[in-house]
């Protein structure tokens, strides 16, 4: 036979469950005591990678924490999230080092040298340690074509990076390399996509 519960019952029940998970949740919050800058990646197939990243360069500006965006293929497109960063003024250091995608530029040279030389701009802005998060934005894709000595991307970021500064590395395919030596990995999974449906690129959407 079940007996039901009045809504006073229900709601003293549910105060009684929520103390006692307030109770389990403060003794593990009281237990993370470490500060430190994060390594963190987004990858995978699905869409959201760049705008997680630019959505954590938010947070920090937000702060009034400066960020640094470093673009390894993007740079040569006027994106929203690029006019927005520079209504921040000296706050953001933003750098469109990209030329666009590799079946764009159709020059192997070309792309491995406009990588190269995002890669030395990206070590600058780390090193300084005047920025709070530096996003590398498809850092994942130059790596994924060998434009950049894999060896020498996770060497820099193992041994120079400030230990206080965040470091975002977005675009699919991150190497299994730098995915055991971040501190944060998330995979965007793809589950549907309006482009398999003829649908283009939109203002405020992809870009």
């Amino acid at each position: 036979m079940t007996v039901e519960m009045t809504e006073d019952e229900l709601n003293a029940r549910h105060a009684e469950k929520m103390r006692k998970k307030k109770v389990v949740r403060d003794k593990i919050l009281a237990s993370k005591n470490v500060e430190k800058g994060l390594l963190i990646v987004h990858t995978g197939k699905g869409k959201g990678k760049s705008t997680a990243a630019f959505g954590m360069a938010f947070r920090s500006l937000g702060h009034g924490l400066p960020v640094a965006v470093v673009q390894f293929v993007k740079g040569a497109m006027d994106t929203g999230e690029r006019m927005a960063l520079e209504r921040f003024g000296d706050l953001v250091s933003i750098n469109r080092l990209g030329e666009g995608f590799t079946w764009e530029t159709q020059d192997r040279q070309r792309d491995i040298a406009a990588a190269q030389h995002a890669w030395e701009t990206a070590k600058e802005l780390i090193r300084s340690g005047e920025y709070h998060l530096v996003v590398l934005d498809e850092l994942n894709i130059v790596l994924r074509y060998d434009y950049l000595p894999l060896a020498e991307v996770i060497a820099f970021l193992t041994d120079e990076k400030p230990a206080d500064v965040h470091v975002v590395i977005t675009g699919r395919n991150a190497p299994d390399a730098l995915i055991e030596i971040a501190d944060l990995v998330t995979e965007m999974e793809l589950i549907k996509h309006p482009f398999r449906s003829g649908v283009k690129a939109q203002k405020g959407i992809e870009f």
